[in-house]
């Protein structure tokens, strides 16, 4: 596409030259305007391959009705935007006319806000989501539990749990299964104090890291870094379930996107935003073909990378990091041979074609 000259645009598609004053140009649509986007990229193959299914995305609204602040990196943080955000977000997947659902990867209400208005905040984001026409699958990030304790936070988030885990797996078509996995499962956050989990986090915390500040990395080096107690880790039950998950999908000859609010590869994430033991989940992963993509939230810059077995990993940009009258969420296209992130503004487009189908 060329840039705009005087009061003219020129798009070039395919090799066909199209000129349109700009006039005219506002009458295309936001969707017909992705349609040519997409024939361009080749999202849309020479033999107009279709979708097998297609689903919306968005992360870290971190919604609170405070002034504007930033983070501990000095990065704006634009708290009651956030939700106008997701607004938009909704009125966008409602336009696409082909979403099946959407995945909503954690923290929906920031830490900043004021525990009393905790409840009402919650609902309040989960209100426009809902007025999305079709299932929105939650998980949980640190935001969430700094807010509620799980007990509260699960049923409103409809997550499907035995004793307070948060990991489910589905399958919307018979060739695809989505795992959502628990990255807060072993947490010094969101447990009872006394909890099991809680204990186990907080003594791995004492041996990792030698801060009283256990949310600070000083003198932490490299990976290291990750040991932090806004991160948690994904426990031996469910690692155990995830094993099984991935043999039966195996069996089924079902190819799996993994999603967890916590990402799972350095090459994508910076080290202080990691999993803790991101190393063991990629290894039961890497057990198995059937895992092509791992999608995240959490380091609210984003990433993308390619691990040594060929899987994508992909971490969503910030909702709450969109200066007003910006956006950061999208749809995914997904194929038997690749994922299509389509975003919007901050949100990069992504093309995820799997190394090998098998």
């Amino acid at each position: 596409m060329s840039a705009c000259m005087g009061n003219r645009l020129d798009f070039v598609l395919v090799g066909y030259g199209l000129f349109f004053d700009c006039s005219l140009c506002r009458i295309l649509t936001i969707h017909l305007l992705q349609l040519a986007m997409d024939s361009i990229n080749g999202i849309v193959g020479a033999q107009g391959n279709q979708p097998l299914l297609s689903f919306g995305v968005i992360s870290d609204v971190q919604y609170a009705d405070i002034p504007d602040g930033r983070s501990f990196l000095g990065v704006p943080r634009y708290y009651r935007h956030s939700i106008f955000v997701l607004q938009r977000a909704v009125q966008y997947w409602h336009n696409q006319q082909k979403l099946k659902f959407v995945v909503n990867f954690g923290d929906i209400v920031d830490g900043f806000c004021p525990k009393d208005q905790s409840l009402t905040a919650v609902k309040k984001v989960l209100n426009e989501f809902d007025n999305f026409n079709g299932p929105v699958y939650h998980m949980i990030g640190n935001h969430c539990l700094y807010n509620l304790p799980r007990n509260k936070l699960l049923p409103l988030l409809k997550i499907p749990s035995i004793s307070g885990h948060a990991y489910y797996d589905f399958s919307p078509i018979p060739e695809y299964r989505f795992v959502v996995l628990d990255g807060y499962d072993i947490s010094a956050i969101g447990w009872p104090q006394d909890h099991p989990h809680s204990l186990k986090a907080q003594k791995f915390l004492r041996e990792k890291n030698p801060n009283s500040d256990k949310n600070s990395p000083s003198d932490l080096v490299d990976l290291a870094r990750r040991f932090l107690m806004f991160n948690g880790a994904v426990g031996k039950e469910q690692l155990d379930w995830l094993d099984c998950i991935l043999k039966d999908a195996t069996r089924s000859n079902q190819l799996v996107v993994i999603c967890c609010h916590l990402p799972l590869d350095p090459g994508a994430s910076s080290k202080e935003a990691l999993l803790w033991n991101y190393d063991e989940v990629m290894e039961v992963i890497h057990r198995y073909n059937c895992v092509k993509v791992c999608l995240a939230g959490h380091d609210h810059k984003g990433g993308r990378s390619i691990d040594s077995h060929g899987v994508h990993h992909r971490v969503l940009e910030a909702a709450l990091e969109c200066p007003p009258g910006t956006n950061a969420f999208g749809y995914v296209d997904v194929f038997d041979d690749r994922l299509s992130l389509i975003g919007t503004d901050r949100m990069e487009s992504t093309e995820m074609v799997f190394a090998s189908l098998r």
